[in-house]
């Protein structure tokens, strides 16, 4: 049965993404992704309460999921570039979900993914050593680093995706690895 509602869940998300790529994903009705996919209008709402939730779960399985083994081993940069390129290859969709603004933005949703893979990362670590300093919570930290993954993500794609996933990855490391003062001295 699993193996069915995954197929569900990849045909509703490929039936979204192509009707995005053809007009904007705020008028795209739920009826539309149905009709695409070839099934009935209660499945999606077995498997998805609106398209914000498919696209949730579109940018978690779809992006971050295979990035997720790299980013719990330490290998940071090989899941950055996995990720990049991951939204590369599907770079019409995602120019198109960058533009939703508000509750529902891309942003918005992008960032409570990567929080949440984050903070998972962060306590599978079982940090059970006294804080520096008490601010430093695993739920500050995973917030942090979405907000400025998702700066980043959001920009590059805004910006037609055109630095490589290489290089875009190597900017992000170098902006995150110093301090402010740091960064402006050596602009």
């Amino acid at each position: 049965m699993a193996v069915q509602r995954e197929t569900i869940d990849t045909l509703l998300a490929e039936s979204f993404k192509e009707l995005a790529c053809q007009q904007a994903i705020e008028k795209i009705t739920i009826k539309a992704i149905t009709d695409k996919a070839g099934v009935i209008r209660p499945t999606f709402y077995n498997h998805f309460q609106d398209k914000y939730e498919l696209m949730e779960w579109i940018i978690r399985v779809q992006i971050l999921e295979p990035a997720k083994p790299l980013i719990h081993a330490g290998m940071i940069d090989e899941a950055l570039v996995l990720i990049f390129t991951s939204l590369r290859v599907e770079k019409e969709f995602y120019e198109k979900a960058v533009r939703l603004e508000g509750q529902n933005s891309f942003e918005s949703i992008a960032k409570k993914c990567i929080e949440e893979i984050l903070l998972e990362t962060i306590h599978s670590k079982n940090h059970t050593r006294q804080r520096n300093h008490p601010w430093l919570t695993p739920e500050h930290i995973a917030q942090y680093y979405a907000q400025s993954m998702c700066f980043v993500v959001v920009n590059w794609i805004k910006g037609g995706m055109s630095v490589e996933p290489q290089e875009i990855t190597d900017v992000y490391n170098f902006m995150i690895t110093r301090s402010m003062s740091q960064v402006i001295e050596d602009l």
